[in-house]
């Protein structure tokens, strides 16, 4: 082996170590959340009846070694005098600790034994993620060339829709690698917009969905042929509220377009009035312009669209090229670092192993006192 290797079993010890860590940290955490009025017994006979047989025992063990005589000189140990002038150690009741440990550890293992359960359990639940709606053009100006070797390698056309699909798809993906819990959202809009999957943590799910719309036949079916950002926005507000997010922190908009859009006014609103309502509920979007060899400015719709999403606090890019687009990509991917709180709901979760654990605990150390520490082992 080579020097500064490590070899594999040292690997397996330091995961062994880590998922040790974990349980015990899981454990503790669980402990403070469980209270013993709430739970419940799958098998409370069972660890009554064993609780009092131990308990039973251990008095007829009492009973039966009070009851059988001793036999003189074998059963007795002999002891030099100690002086009354010496004094008692104030710390030898610590000579009890195994046993202490011992008789502690027997209640949680009638617990365990008893296979609590609690029936429902509500939990505020942080983890890094943010709830993002993905938004992708499906317009007839989405059939344009959009030159891609990594993105589109596998497409039969080199139209933009298809690139852009493939870019969403590649932001999906990154966020399902790294360590986010996202909830995503898929939307789809030409001259509407249409939920294609509402907000879920199930990235597979959300990819499916990504994969059946990027379908040439699919993309040939769809019914709108013009472009109304606004719209798709104004849809994506909606899905938010719908969802009681409006309120939450780590919202997040995505809008993957070709930006040949001018329209001002939309359902009676205005395009401020519609990214007002992103501001007040504070959905900044990132603008994914892809539109072939057209830099920032080259379009004439980027002047409407670069103020109206810089005052969300989102970003504009204009993905002139593939290169271009991978990078708005990753920087997308980089500001999308928040951290949502939901509440969960379980029923009937079992409680067993944090009574075992605590009971297997108890004894362990209490046998380790008596075994390896010699100041255990002497009589008191």
């Amino acid at each position: 082996m080579a020097l500064g290797q490590r070899s594999p079993r040292h690997f397996q010890g330091l995961m062994t170590l880590a998922t040790i860590r974990l349980f015990v940290l899981n454990t503790l955490d669980e402990w403070r959340n469980v209270r013993l009025a709430d739970l419940q017994f799958w098998h409370r006979p069972e660890g009554r009846l064993a609780l009092f047989a131990l308990v039973g025992l251990s008095l007829l063990v009492l009973v039966a070694r009070s009851a059988i005589g001793r036999m003189p000189g074998r059963h007795r140990l002999v002891m030099p005098a100690i002086l009354q002038s010496m004094r008692t150690s104030p710390f030898a009741f610590v000579r009890h600790l195994p046993l202490a440990l011992f008789l502690v550890g027997v209640p949680f293992f009638a617990i365990a034994l008893s296979d609590p359960f609690t029936a429902l359990v509500t939990s505020n639940v942080t983890y890094p993620g943010r709830r993002i709606a993905v938004m992708i053009d499906a317009s007839t100006s989405m059939r344009t060339p959009f030159k891609s070797k990594q993105l589109n390698s596998r497409a039969e056309t080199d139209a933009t829709f298809f690139t852009t699909v493939a870019a969403a798809e590649r932001f999906i993906r990154k966020r399902m690698d790294g360590r986010y819990r996202d909830l995503v959202a898929l939307i789809e809009f030409g001259n509407e917009a249409y939920v294609i999957t509402p907000f879920t943590n199930d990235y597979d799910n959300i990819l499916l969905s990504t994969s059946l719309i990027g379908d040439p036949v699919e993309y040939s079916l769809f019914p709108d042929q013009g472009t109304i950002i606004a719209q798709a926005i104004d849809q994506s507000i909606g899905l938010f509220k719908a969802f009681n997010f409006l309120d939450a922190v780590g919202n997040l908009m995505v809008i993957f377009t070709d930006g040949e859009d001018t329209r001002a006014i939309v359902g009676g609103k205005t395009l401020d009035e519609i990214m007002q309502a992103s501001i007040d509920a504070q959905i900044p979007v990132y603008f994914v312009r892809t539109n072939y060899e057209r830099g920032k400015g080259k379009v004439i719709p980027d002047e409407l669209w670069m103020p109206a999403v810089l005052k969300t606090g989102g970003r504009f890019y204009a993905a002139d090229n593939e290169e271009h687009l991978l990078d708005a990509i990753r920087e997308i991917d980089e500001v999308s670092a928040g951290t949502i709180q939901t509440r969960q709901y379980t029923s009937q979760r079992p409680r067993f192993a944090m009574f075992a654990f605590i009971a297997a605990a108890c004894w362990v150390s209490a046998a380790g006192l008596k075994l390896l520490v010699p100041q255990f082992q002497k009589l008191p």
